[in-house]
């Protein structure tokens, strides 16, 4: 079997890995903001010793051949149809779905809309989407996510993140070494405003008057491991989130911060495993 080193959809070119053994269950790896593949780099390993053929995209905004222009270009309708072709191209009909940060709510409404190519979702750090809005006037949510409002303005954080990005990464609690990776992979221009233009498009239209980012009820198996000392997301909007998971539910608690594939890949890959046994 030849192994998947780009994929095109609409004119568009996308990077990803394909690794582990060709004919093992396959977990697709959804990275978030500003992070790269790298993200997962101790946790596919434990999944590819485990019989896990592991698929790994780097997204819409972060791949050179993909960064069109304008917010308008990344509604989640956009970025969820992104993976479904990487399903497609590799010819999958259904893979354990894995996703941190953005990579989480792109996850979130994969799971949603196309539960039948979703066997189970881990998701990591991020909330359900409803369960985020509806925290956002109930607790101190509001306030952590003051930085989504901010990404609305135009030049103005591309130029601030360019000169800073590695020390506010560090600041959040991802090691050095990682942040100075992630820090370098967007001091490409149009690195940096694709990978913002996701919050750009956050109010997009997505049928009718609801947020491209609107997501329904999941009914897949799904594991959330949320750091009590995330600093960006709240424990209101975790909490909230099992009324909207009507499938098997499990919430994990962990004692870390907002970046757990790179604090704690084996507690991650643990997840993953315990989800593919278990489908």
């Amino acid at each position: 079997m030849d192994r998947l080193t780009r994929y095109e959809r609409d004119g568009l070119v996308f990077e990803t890995t394909d690794s582990g053994p060709a004919e093992g269950e396959v977990v697709v790896l959804l990275h978030g903001f500003p992070a790269t593949r790298a993200s997962w780099r101790d946790v596919v390993p434990r999944l590819e010793a485990a019989g896990l053929r592991c698929l790994v995209p780097l997204q819409r905004g972060y791949s050179p051949g993909a960064r069109p222009r304008g917010r308008r270009a990344y509604p989640s309708t956009e970025l969820v149809a992104d993976v479904v072709a990487l399903l497609d191209e590799a010819g999958i009909d259904r893979a354990h779905v894995v996703g941190h940060d953005w990579g989480v709510a792109v996850a979130w409404k994969l799971a949603a809309e196309h539960p039948d190519r979703v066997a189970s979702l881990t998701v990591l750090s991020t909330p359900h989407p409803a369960a985020l809005a509806a925290s956002l006037t109930s607790s101190s949510q509001a306030l952590r996510s003051w930085y989504m409002g901010a990404f609305q303005l135009p030049w103005l954080p591309e130029v601030l993140l360019r000169r800073r990005l590695a020390p506010v990464l560090q600041g959040t609690g991802l090691p050095a070494e990682r942040a100075e990776e992630y820090a370098d992979a967007m001091r490409d221009s149009r690195a940096l405003t694709g990978a913002i233009a996701w919050y750009r498009a956050l109010w997009l239209p997505g049928g009718g008057a609801r947020p491209s980012l609107a997501t329904g009820r999941v009914t897949v198996p799904t594991r959330y491991l949320w750091g009590r000392h995330d600093t960006a997301l709240g424990r209101r909007a975790a909490e909230l989130t099992a009324r909207h998971v009507s499938g098997p539910y499990r919430f994990v608690e962990l004692d870390e911060g907002h970046w757990l594939p790179e604090v704690a890949p084996r507690v991650v890959a643990e997840a993953v495993l315990d989800a593919v046994r278990a489908d």
